[in-house]
This record gives C-alpha cells, sequence and structure tokens, in this order.
C-alpha cells in the first residue's frame, strides 16, 4: 500500500513523493522503499504502481541482499516450537549437513528451479535414500519466503523428482519369527546369560512395544496385579543427547496387555537389577527407575540392544532380523493365535489401520501358500 505527500524543496518548488510497504524481512523489520521528486501526484502514483507491480512479480526490491541462510535461520526459530525436540535436532542437521553447504550463501531471491534441480539430482546421484526429506526442507524455506513476501515464487513447485524404479516395494518379509524360532531365539538368549537382554527381547516379542518405547519404560508404568504396561512416552535423540519424550502420535499412547511369564521375568530382572546397582552405588527403588539402563544407571543407548542380537544371531547362527523384528513377530504371532485385527491394532498402537492389515495380509498370504503342501502331505500319493 503506497501513501503519497507534497513537500516543498529548499528552492520553495512544490513536489510529491511516496512510500510503498513491501513487507518484513526474515527478522519481522518492516521494509519500505520511498521515491520522491515527482512534478504531479499523478506522476507519483504511476510510479508507486509500477514499483507495487514490480514487487508483485520480482519480491523486495533489495531483497538480492537476503540469502538463504538468513531466511533458514529466521523459519528455523519458529519451526522449533512446533515440533518436539527430537524432530527439529534431525532436521537442522539435515540442513547442516546436506542443504546449507549447497544453498547457505545463495541470494534467496536468485535461486532458480534449475539449481534445485540439480541438487536434488546430486543427492539422488550420490545415494541419499532421504533425498525426498532434504528438498522439501529446501521448499519449507522457500514457502516461509514467499509468505514473508520476500519472493513470489517456490522454484522447487517446477523440479522433477527422481525415483529409483528398481527399488524394491518395503515389505515385512522375513523380518519376524515364527513361533519356532523365537523359542529357539530366546533359549538361546537365555543361554548366554545376559539376563538384561533376555528380558528385553522377551518384552518386545511378547508385548508389540517399539524398541525406544521399551527403553523409556519405568516400574511405575507398569502394573505387575493386573499383568499390563502404559505406554505413555519414547526415548528420542535432542540435541545435547537421549532424551525422554510424549509419543509422536495419540494413538501411540494406550494400555498394552501382557502375559503373566513376562511380567514374572520382569519382576526377577528388577531384582537382579537392584542387587547391580546396589553394589555400583545405584539406589534403584523408586518407581520411577528406568527398567533397562547402562550401568551408571543412565538411559541405555538405542544401538544397545542392536549389538545384543547380533551376537546372539553370529554366535548360534540363527535368522537375521532387526531390533524392529519383534514388533512384526508380535504382530505375525497375535494374529496367527486369532486376535482381531482392532485389538492387533491397538496393542501396537497403530494409528492407520492399513499398516496393520499390512501384516494381516503377510500372515494370510503365508497361510494360502500353505494350503497345497497341507493337502499333498495329506494324501500323499
Amino acid at each position: 500500500m503506497a501513501s503519497f505527500k507534497q513537500y516543498k524543496t529548499k528552492s520553495g518548488n512544490k513536489l510529491w513523493k511516496f512510500q510503498v510497504f513491501e513487507g518484513r524481512d526474515p527478522s519481522g523489520k518492516q521494509i519500505i522503499t520511498k521515491r520522491q521528486g515527482f512534478e504531479t501526484k499523478k506522476e507519483a502514483k504511476i510510479a508507486a504502481a509500477r514499483l507495487e507491480e514490480n514487487i508483485r512479480n520480482h519480491g523486495f526490491t533489495d531483497n538480492n541482499k537476503i540469502t538463504f541462510s538468513e531466511v533458514y535461520h529466521s523459519w528455523f526459530e519458529l519451526y522449533q516450537n512446533t515440533v518436539k525436540e527430537s524432530t527439529w535436532v534431525k532436521t537442522k542437521e539435515i540442513f547442516h549437513l546436506h542443504i546449507l553447504p549447497v544453498f547457505g550463501n545463495l541470494p534467496l531471491a536468485k535461486i532458480t528451479t534449475m539449481q534445485c534441480q540439480k541438487a536434488v539430482d546430486d543427492w539422488f546421484n550420490n545415494g541419499f535414500t532421504k533425498y525426498k526429506v532434504f528438498i522439501n526442507n529446501v521448499s519449507r524455506v522457500f514457502k516461509y519466503a514467499m509468505r514473508m513476501k520476500l519472493i513470489t515464487e517456490n522454484p522447487v513447485d517446477n523440479i522433477i523428482r527422481p525415483r529409483e524404479k528398481s527399488k524394491p516395494v518395503s515389505t515385512m518379509q522375513d523380518n519376524y519369527y515364527d513361533l519356532d524360532e523365537l523359542k529357539h531365539f530366546l533359549n538361546c538368549l537365555y543361554d548366554d546369560d545376559n539376563f538384561k537382554a533376555y528380558t528385553f527381547f522377551r518384552l518386545l516379542a511378547f508385548s508389540g512395544l517399539r524398541k525406544s518405547e521399551a527403553l523409556a519404560l519405568t516400574y511405575n508404568d507398569i502394573d505387575f496385579d493386573r499383568n499390563t504396561i502404559s505406554v505413555n512416552k519414547t526415548q528420542s535423540r535432542g540435541e545435547k543427547g537421549l532424551v525422554i519424550q510424549t509419543p509422536k502420535t495419540y494413538e501411540s499412547n494406550r494400555i498394552v496387555f501382557v502375559d503373566k511369564k513376562t511380567i514374572e521375568i520382569v519382576k526377577q530382572w528388577r531384582f537382579q537389577q537392584q542387587k547391580e546397582l546396589l553394589i555400583l552405588g545405584f539406589n534403584s527403588l523408586k518407581p520411577e527407575q528406568l527398567i533397562f539402563t547402562s550401568r551408571n544407571n543412565t538411559m541405555l543407548q538405542p544401538v544397545k540392544p542392536t549389538i545384543w542380537l547380533y551376537h546372539v544371531i553370529k554366535k548360534y547362527d540363527l535368522k537375521k532380523i532387526t531390533t524392529h523384528g519383534f514388533r512384526h513377530t508380535y504382530a505375525t504371532l497375535a494374529i496367527e493365535s486369532g486376535l482381531s485385527i482392532k485389538e492387533v491394532q491397538q496393542q501396537l498402537g497403530h494409528r492407520d489401520f492399513r499398516t496393520t492389515m499390512n501384516i494381516y495380509a503377510a500372515v494370510t498370504q503365508k497361510r494360502k501358500n500353505e494350503i497345497a503342501n497341507k493337502f499333498t502331505n495329506y494324501v500323499n500319493f
């Protein structure tokens, strides 16, 4: 919006001037452009209209001085207040490792679609599996700049996103143990004389908990009389290390039902943990005591269960699955045991019903494949 005013020069001539409010820079400061020396108000209005049209088409008149990095920092301050610490820490890492080295020092208004295309192509060709996340974050900064009226178009909108055609569709495949495989694994783990690891994987396989949820559990979360676990927090990585925060989704807050034997194993581990930590001078009798900790009674690093798992798999030559595979194991066995899809969904804390259905489809397909074998074995001629 332009404003106009008549003024007198030193020689006594009456001229016109105007000022146009262009918007605000990344720091929130108003950007106002002024022009003067017009003999009539009509001339000033024409000049102001041209200036405003130029701003609409090309952004601020002095936006060439504003770099991508400056706008990113302004956007990031606001972004931090909209997500959890673990989320903005990952986003910050992506910007500093991959995005700012490419765009940081460039004038924001001069970054072209071709430059954005080259960036995403380079990330893709260099094997970065999260190249889509990178370019989406770049787009976030441009969208913020548009809201601040620094630019009028987002150069990311017109890029062609590469796609790896040969990449197989991600499925649960064999990343789980069947009933006999699970029994064998737990027996091997028990024989390996690591009762903490045995308790951890028994709990995962018989509850469907995520690793991050299990690592955040305290004894106060377990109802030893009703054999239930209250899942209300998760372990994440913050800016200064591991943190405990609320689950990512509403559905992840849930009550999980566990069998009596697993609860008894947790009780046994609690007694053993108390003795081990007392020797080291730690009091673990408080209800908020973490169930799984390091030797100095701090949060267990998330890589530790993976180390336990791979050690046992290699030592006893077991089928290779991931730590998350024990969540698949629970889901598969739960469906095979007769639990309904809705019950499994609630136990696992799935937000999307289709996620549970994908597991159900895998289990039912396995059963279909066994029909011919069962018939052949029965007929046997």
